[in-house]
C-alpha cells in the first residue's frame, strides 16, 4: 500500500540498527530507535523510532524479560509520541490500530503471567482489523478503496515487534502466538 516501499525501509533500518549496535555498543532498542529516527525515511521511519525510544527504556539489554509496568508506561508513552507526531487514531488504519490495543492489554495484565503475549495477541487482531478500514491516514491513504482488503503495513510491524519480544522474552508462550506468515498472508 502508498509508496510500496515500506518492508524495504523496515529492513534496511533494522540493517541499520545492527550496524549500531555493532559499532557502539548500544542495546538493540536504542540502536533501533537511533536507526529509524535518523535513517529511515518515510513516514513511518520517525514514527517507528519514537516508539522505539520509549520501548528501550523498558527492554532490558540482557537476557532479563522487561518488567510489565515498566513495558506498559513505555508502551503508552510511545503510542502517545506516536499519535503526537501522526495525528492517526484508531480506525485510520494505521500502526496505531496495532499499538492501542497492545498498550491497553499491558496496562491491564496487573497479574497475567504472559503479558507480552496478550499485548502480541491483541496486536496481532488489531492489525488484522484493518484490511476491513479505508485509510485515512498514512501512505495508504493515497490508494483510499484499493487498500481495502489488506492489513495495514504498519500496524502489522507494530503487531510483529509484540510477537517478537514475546518470542524472547515468553518463549513458553510462543505457541500461542500466530505465526509471523500467517499474520502477514490472512
Amino acid at each position: 500500500m502508498g509508496d510500496g516501499d515500506f518492508g524495504d525501509n523496515l529492513a534496511g533500518g533494522v540493517r541499520r540498527a545492527v550496524e549500531l549496535a555493532d559499532t557502539t555498543g548500544a542495546d538493540g532498542m536504542t540502536a533501533l530507535a537511533g536507526a529509524f529516527l535518523d535513517d529511515v525515511g518515510g513516514t513511518s521511519g520517525p514514527l517507528f523510532g519514537l516508539l522505539f525510544q520509549h520501548l528501550a527504556s523498558a527492554v532490558p539489554s540482557g537476557d532479563g524479560a522487561p518488567d510489565r509496568a515498566a513495558l506498559a508506561t513505555a508502551t503508552a508513552e510511545g503510542l502517545a509520541a506516536v499519535q503526537r507526531v501522526g495525528g492517526a487514531v484508531v480506525g485510520d488504519c494505521t500502526l496505531i490500530d496495532a499499538l492501542v490495543p497492545a498498550a491497553e492489554t499491558l496496562a491491564a495484565a496487573a497479574d497475567t503471567e504472559a503479558p507480552l503475549t496478550e499485548a502480541a495477541q491483541a496486536a496481532v487482531r488489531g492489525a488484522l482489523a484493518t484490511a476491513s478500514l479505508r485509510p485515512r491516514r498514512g501512505r495508504a491513504s493515497y490508494v483510499g478503496d484499493h487498500a481495502i482488503g489488506v492489513p495495514d503495513p504498519g500496524a502489522l510491524a507494530a503487531a510483529l515487534l509484540y510477537v517478537a519480544l514475546a518470542d524472547v522474552h515468553e518463549p513458553a508462550t510462543a505457541t500461542r502466538l500466530p505465526a509471523p506468515g500467517y499474520i502477514t498472508l490472512h
